[in-house]
């Protein structure tokens, strides 16, 4: 059953996420009908998996991990991928935020809000351009109806709590058809408040505090401080709806407020002048960010239009401010105008083959005003063209595709480091799905995908708060080229299920992130720089339905994922690189090792979950085991592993009237353990939530 939230109703306890529409694709789709690897989330699975972040909300998928700078901000880790190599969508379109500026900036799409989420794990570039050479994660909202509703008026509300940071969050969502039939109304909106969270020890990590020669503070024990979130999200969304097509206009807005943990600025340590008197450190408080998006979409299809089958176009116009707080000062002020527009024609058979056509084209302006900000203003220009299609031969579905792109990035050039920079990219893949019998599946993968550098890889140049660091971008990058083969089955009989993949990733010319070694009076430096590299990885699940009588139905799932990510080369390089220093700099020559492990890698998991479902109820109980990372980088710390167990109950009731609702519980971290992420620049500093229950109420009308 597709799992669309707008036509649930007290239907939405059973979906069968393997049957669900993948909305990523012109070419309409199934996960478990496409060759290329992808994850969807929907109905009660999502409900379960609904976090502060989008991060954290589809952080236990296959594959899948979680960036972490405190409970605002979570991005998706796709195969070990992220930042600017996983693109965030909505509805497919570009989130329209800054989240890949910079690790503390949160993504601006509420989970809570969504329909589906659909994770494209491997190079999603031919669908979305050079921002997702490592993957794309779609949420789809439905705030602009593409089809009348099944009822006049039909939606879904939610009101919950969470013991672990005296949560409150409340959302509802209303979708209504006119009486005439052709007009159909959306609004939804949401509020959260959540207080600093609970942790079973201390802020800062063992190591840490052994490292700088501290003792425990008992009072800092039990919470992290300058943890709470506040958020506002709404949109209202009208359409237009016609036997043939529709059109929809949209408005929406995204509000936050959340603290960055770890992060009281300590200047004054070696700033004072001659004359002057030293500042008194931390003086400027606890760094918070506040946010603010206004984002405003059109949307259209038309159907059967001679040799086309559908045509679909889209456009946002983003207006994004977010401001960063010393205590009550403000510090620096990031703006990012974006707007996106993408056309999608899907053709009748062309030589067999069934296939969409594409133009895509978007525009950003971005600036950063203050003391702190380290990536100069400047000006993107992305526009591609693609097709895609697919043909069976008998047992075997073929999928193809190409695209290329050209990327401009124009630069203040008061500020910056470098000239400005365009780019060419060109991504093709192929893929093949063999249905070997109707129980048993392999696909096949291969994909040449291109990204070209962003700006703060080009043009960082300064004290890059959130890290504690100097960051130093390299104007000269040049395109960063991947070569993936992956190998694919899913088999299913009786009450079996199982699906894996083996992947290997050759990159040539890969941007990192390298730690230089050197120590600067405001933290360590580091340099965008590239090389080659490898990535390599693997991800099972299997299910057992393993009984279904009058105890109920039980259900085992087991899952694990694993990925190393490492430089290819051999001995070392030199680098020549100018450190800023005041209104002067230093200069200095560093070595950096051409083979060696990539930081920040996520590490190997092994996964759990018993499910149980008779009448009403259904609940569930979990365990993930993160194992220790110690396969590190350079000059990266070492991350002890951790058990994450959680368990979910639900009584669920559906009325005579057709509309249902249900009470839950959530347990997570129920063994109160110490979890710091090794994905996360803040692991010393923060780590996850301690023991925790949520509970509420949903109703579905």
């Amino acid at each position: 059953m597709a799992a669309h939230a707008d036509d649930q109703g007290h239907e939405h306890k059973a979906t069968d996420l393997a049957g669900v529409e993948v909305k990523a694709t012109p070419l309409v789709g199934t996960a478990e009908d496409l060759a290329r690897p992808i994850e969807v989330l929907a109905g009660e699975k999502l409900d379960e998996a609904k976090a502060n972040s989008l991060g954290e909300t589809v952080g236990k998928l296959p594959g899948v991990q979680s960036s972490y700078f405190g409970p605002g901000v979570g991005r998706p880790i796709v195969r070990g991928f992220d930042g600017a190599r996983v693109q965030v969508l909505s509805d497919g379109l570009g989130s329209g935020d800054v989240s890949t500026v910079s690790v503390d900036h949160a993504v601006s799409i509420e989970p809570f809000l969504a329909d589906q989420i659909e994770v494209m794990k491997g190079p999603a570039t031919l669908l979305y351009g050079s921002g997702a050479i490592g993957g794309a994660v779609n949420v789809v909202d439905g705030r602009i109806p593409e089809a009348v509703t099944d009822e006049p008026l039909q939606g879904r509300a939610e009101l919950r709590g969470n013991t672990v940071n005296d949560e409150t969050t409340g959302m509802v969502r209303l979708d209504a058809t006119a009486a005439s039939g052709n007009v159909v109304f959306h609004i939804d909106g949401l509020h959260r408040e959540t207080g600093d969270y609970d942790i079973p020890g201390y802020p800062e990590s063992a190591q840490l505090m052994a490292q700088e020669g501290e003792t425990p503070d008992p009072s800092e024990k039990g919470t992290l401080p300058n943890s709470f979130v506040r958020t506002d999200s709404g949109a209202l969304g009208v359409s237009w709806i016609g036997e043939r097509g529709f059109l929809g206009v949209g408005a929406s807005l995204f509000d936050t407020r959340y603290g960055v943990p770890g992060h009281a600025h300590e200047h004054g340590d070696d700033h004072e002048h001659e004359g002057e008197e030293p500042e008194a450190e931390g003086e400027e408080g606890p760094v918070s960010i506040a946010m603010e998006q206004h984002r405003y979409e059109v949307r259209g299809g038309l159907d059967d239009l001679g040799v086309f089958k559908s045509l679909r176009a889209k456009v946002a116009r983003t207006e994004y401010t977010h401001t960063e707080y010393e205590g009550e000062e403000t510090g620096t002020v990031f703006d990012n105008t974006s707007t996106e527009a993408r056309v999608e024609l899907v053709h009748k058979p062309l030589l067999g083959w069934d296939g969409a056509l594409g133009v895509q084209w978007g525009q950003r302006d971005f600036e950063a005003i203050g003391d702190e900000a380290f990536v100069p203003p400047s000006k993107g220009l992305d526009a591609g063209v693609f097709w895609l299609g697919e043909q069976t031969f008998g047992a075997v579905k073929a999928e193809l595709g190409a695209r290329f792109d050209r990327n401009e990035v124009d630069v203040d050039d008061a500020v910056a480091i470098g000239p400005d920079r365009d780019f060419h990219t060109t991504s093709l893949s192929a893929a093949l799905k063999w249905d070997i019998t109707e129980a048993f599946h392999l696909s096949f993968g291969l994909d040449r995908a291109q990204r070209a550098p962003t700006a703060e890889e080009l043009y960082s140049n300064g004290l890059h708060v959130a890290t504690s660091s100097i960051e130093l971008g390299s104007p000269d990058l040049d395109v960063e080229t991947a070569n993936r083969a992956e190998i694919g089955l899913h088999w299913h009989g009786g009450p079996f299920k199982l699906g894996a993949s083996l992947y290997h990733v050759r990159y040539d010319d890969f941007v990192y992130l390298a730690d230089t070694g050197i120590e600067e009076a405001e933290g360590p430096v580091r340099v965008w720089t590239q090389d080659d590299a490898r990535f390599n990885g693997a991800e099972a699940e299997f299910g057992w339905n393993f009984a279904d009588n009058a105890s109920g139905r039980w259900d085992l799932r087991v899952f694990g994922d694993i990925v190393r990510g490492e430089l290819s080369g051999n001995g070392s390089r030199q680098l020549d690189i100018s450190v800023p220093h005041g209104d002067h700099s230093h200069d200095y020559t560093v070595d950096l090792a051409r083979g060696g492990n990539l930081p920040r890698i996520a590490p190997k998991r092994l996964g759990g979950e018993v499910r149980w479902e008779q009448g009403a109820w259904r609940a569930s109980l979990g365990a993930v085991r993160y194992a220790r990372q110690d396969d590190v980088a350079e000059f990266e710390s070492e991350t002890p592993g951790y058990t994450l167990v959680d368990a979910h109950v639900a009584w669920h009731q559906d009325t005579a009237k057709g509309n249902a609702w249900e009470l839950f519980v959530d347990g997570s971290n129920l063994l109160d353990e110490e979890a710091r992420a090794h994905t996360s620049f803040l692991k010393d500093l923060a780590p996850l939530p301690g023991r925790g229950v949520a509970f509420g109420v949903r109703a579905y009308f």
